[in-house]
Order: structure tokens, then C-alpha cells, then sequence
């Protein structure tokens, strides 16, 4: 038996008044329930992952057609089955919500592929909760499979929207990243808890110079309790009692000051800006982004990644107000990169015949994109772009040298005018010189 012994400090945490202190001595990582118990969280997590539930995602095919790349929008099953029916319990908004919350808050998001040969049929939202990764060793050649409830899948049978990845099998939420930050927010958010429950009743201490025996004080402690419960209005002590306030309003104000300090803080995290241009920049676009990235990865038959893709649409994030909307299309119309038919089609109208010229500027210069014609209203004129080139062009010349022969001509004829004013000037003075002679004499 050694000299010193191990002193033994046991401490029930039932017994602390306080539920900060009680929360600082049980400390432990803070869960996405928890987490989502802060406002400031909840609210900041609930704003990205509707916003980023609302972008719709498009399949396009990018080709070459005489040395020029054309890009076109394709109509395909695996579309609809991201924005509308995910053929899961789930439909498209709620899954791409769903997904984007385990990716900000879990391991990631990730959903299972239903595929039939190389038909796909379905797109499985899986809490991450249920994914279990089961890696090698190689930190070159990294390999995984992923378990669920004791089922092996491989990798690619999974859409995976991973976070701060490092191996491209799970990803770093923000639940472990800030834990110490969120779990003490968690903590002032249950100081804030007990202040309201006990009516904002003052802590405090009781003094008695008599000594109370075990029932006495089970008796005080029982009315205690029930007047920071808010079981009964006051509490009766006896004589020799008194009542100690313990002061903590400097720490309180303190403690206020770090809330709106933490606030900012999670949405400086979160990326959420001051404006609404900022926040989709910095805090949508990157997961839209990594969405899109891990649908052309696994979404897409191998031989379909030469040339399709899949790209967020977001129009109907940056429609704004009805003026700022209409504004925009009249620049556009303007400057000749958008017709008339799709703004109507961006505003949900039906395209009327004649309005997908583009304009020109230069007097209203007008082009059919499809056709190639290009329609002077000043002229009435239609023509074909490319077409009659080398007559234009040999007119145009023609033009050119009749222009010059004609400048030729009028300064020949500046010149001979110029001659013949002379020898008039020149004939009237000597007519003025005789005649003064003749005077004279």
C-alpha cells in the first residue's frame, strides 16, 4: 500500500444548480440535435439548404459543328428525376434539402443509385447516420466501400456531396469542426433556458447561524426548488435565515455581448453576407457546384462524359424584383444576346412568332439565329448571311474606285475653276489699268 493516496473528488451532477457549470463539468461533442437547438444555427442552415433545394439541375450535350462548340439542353429522365420525382419517398426539393443538411452538419450527403443495366431509375436519399465507410490503407490509391445495415455497396453506387473531404469517402461537418463553439453556445442557450424557467430569479445563498438537521433541510430544499420551478410564489425562512444574492449581472452582460458576437460569427461561417448577391456567391454556389460535380462523376454513363454534363440553373435565384427583372431583359434585348421568345419563356409566357430575331443595334439590324437571315427594317431588305459575299464584296470595291475617280474629277474641276478665276481677275485689271491711262491723258 503506498504512502499517498489517490484522493477521490465525486461530484453529482444533479446537484449543481447551474446549468452552465453543469454543462461545462459533463462536457461531450455536441450532436446535430443539439447544434440545431441554437437559433442562429437553425436558421442559417434551414436559409442554404432551401435556397439550394429550389436550383433546378439540367443535363446539357456539348458538341463541335464546323470548329465551333454547341451546346444544348437534353430532355432526359435522370433530370427529372433530381428536381421532381426521385422515385423515393422523398421528392426532388426535399432531397436535395435533406442531402445539403447532412453535408453541412453530418459525415456528408449521400443517396443511392438505382440502376438497371444502364438505365437510370432512382436517386435513394441515405442518412449518413446509416453509412458506414470501409477504406484501405493506400494513401495513393485510395479505395471504399460503403455499408449500410451490414450491405456492401461500391462507391460509385453512390451520389456523394461530402464536405472538407480528405479521401472522398466522408467528409468534416461543421458539428466537429466548431465543437467547442457550438457546445458552448449550447451552454449560454441553457443559462438562458434555466433564467426563463426560474422567472429570472436571482442565485443565491442561505445563511443561518443555527445548524439544521437532515429534515430541516430537505424542507428548505424542497421550497426552493419549487419556487425556481415556479410551483409556489415565495419562500418562508426562519428566524436566523437570510438570504445572500449572488451578483453575477457583470458576467450576464458579458455573457449577452458574446451571443451577438457568436451570431455573426456562425453566419460568417455559414457565408451569409450582408447582401443577397454575396450569399449566393460564396455560401449556394459552392455546393451547387460540388452537387453538380458528383452527378457528372456517377450520374453519367461512362461513355457520356466526353460530352454530357449536369449544371445548376440559376435564373430563379437572381430573378429578383419585377422591375430589376424587367430591367435586365431590356439590356439584354438591347445588347443582342437574348430574343424577345426567351425572355417570354424565362417569365413562363408562350413565344410568339417573329420574336426570336436578335438585335444588332445599328439602326435595327436584325438577325435569325436559326435561319441566318439578317433583316434591315430602313431597307426592307432580307438577306442571308454569307451569301453574295463575293459580289458585295466586288460591288464594294466598284464603289470604292468610282468614289476616287469622282474625287479625281472634282478637284479637276476645283483646279479648272480656280484657272479660269484667275485669267477673269487678271483680265479685269487690265481693263481698270487702261482705263485709269485714258483718264489721266
Amino acid at each position: 500500500m503506498g504512502i499517498f493516496k489517490k484522493r477521490e473528488v465525486i461530484i453529482d451532477e444533479k446537484s449543481i444548480e447551474d446549468p452552465l457549470l453543469r454543462a461545462i463539468i459533463g462536457y461531450s461533442e455536441i450532436d446535430r440535435k443539439s447544434a440545431l437547438e441554437i437559433p442562429v444555427v437553425s436558421s442559417s442552415v434551414d436559409l442554404i439548404c432551401n435556397t439550394f433545394a429550389m436550383i433546378p439541375f439540367k443535363l446539357y450535350e456539348e458538341t463541335t459543328n464546323d470548329d465551333k462548340k454547341v451546346t444544348k439542353e437534353v430532355d432526359d429522365d435522370r433530370v427529372r428525376i433530381i428536381n421532381d420525382d426521385t422515385t423515393d419517398k422523398l421528392d426532388g426539393f426535399q432531397f436535395k434539402k435533406a442531402i445539403c443538411e447532412d453535408y453541412l452538419l453530418g459525415k456528408g450527403g449521400y443517396a443511392y443509385i438505382k440502376k438497371i443495366g444502364n438505365n437510370f431509375k432512382g436517386l435513394f436519399y441515405t442518412e449518413d447516420k446509416y453509412i458506414t465507410i470501409n477504406k484501405n490503407n493506400d494513401p495513393i490509391y485510395k479505395s471504399y466501400d460503403i455499408l449500410v445495415n451490414g450491405n456492401t455497396y461500391k462507391d460509385y453506387q453512390f451520389i456523394k456531396l461530402l464536405r472538407n473531404t480528405k479521401d472522398g469517402a466522408s467528409g468534416i461537418g461543421l458539428t466537429n469542426e466548431i465543437s467547442r463553439a457550438l457546445q458552448t453556445a449550447y451552454k449560454r442557450l441553457l443559462y438562458d433556458y434555466d433564467l426563463a424557467v426560474t422567472g429570472g430569479s436571482r442565485k443565491g445563498f442561505i445563511k443561518t447561524n443555527k445548524k439544521l438537521d437532515e429534515k430541516g433541510i430537505e424542507k428548505l430544499k424542497t421550497a426552493w426548488e419549487n419556487y425556481y420551478s415556479g410551483t409556489a410564489n415565495t419562500v418562508v425562512l426562519n428566524d436566523g435565515m437570510e438570504f445572500q444574492e449572488a451578483s453575477n449581472t457583470s458576467r450576464e452582460n458579458e455573457i449577452n455581448e458574446k451571443n451577438i458576437t457568436f451570431n455573426s460569427e456562425i453566419k460568417d461561417i455559414f457565408h451569409i453576407g450582408n447582401s443577397y448577391d454575396d450569399f449566393i456567391k460564396n455560401s449556394i454556389m459552392p455546393i451547387a457546384t460540388a452537387f453538380a460535380t458528383a452527378l457528372n462523376r456517377d450520374f453519367l454513363l461512362e461513355k457520356e462524359k466526353k460530352s454530357y454534363y449536369f449544371a445548376p440553373d440559376t435564373k430563379e435565384l437572381f430573378k429578383g424584383s419585377l422591375k430589376e427583372r424587367y430591367e435586365a431583359y431590356q439590356i439584354a434585348i438591347k445588347n443582342g444576346f437574348k430574343t424577345r421568345n426567351e425572355i417570354r419563356y424565362m417569365e413562363d409566357d408562350d413565344a410568339i412568332k417573329g420574336l426570336d430575331m436578335i438585335n444588332l443595334g445599328l439602326g435595327d439590324v436584325l438577325l435569325n439565329a436559326e435561319t441566318g437571315e439578317i433583316y434591315t427594317p430602313n431597307t426592307n431588305k432580307l438577306v442571308k448571311m454569307g451569301e453574295n459575299y463575293t459580289e458585295n464584296a466586288q460591288n464594294s470595291q466598284e464603289n470604292v474606285q468610282n468614289f476616287k475617280n469622282t474625287e479625281d474629277l472634282s478637284q479637276k474641276g476645283i483646279n479648272t475653276l480656280g484657272n479660269e478665276k484667275v485669267a477673269k481677275i487678271e483680265e479685269n485689271d487690265a481693263k481698270k489699268g487702261g482705263e485709269k491711262n485714258e483718264s489721266r491723258s
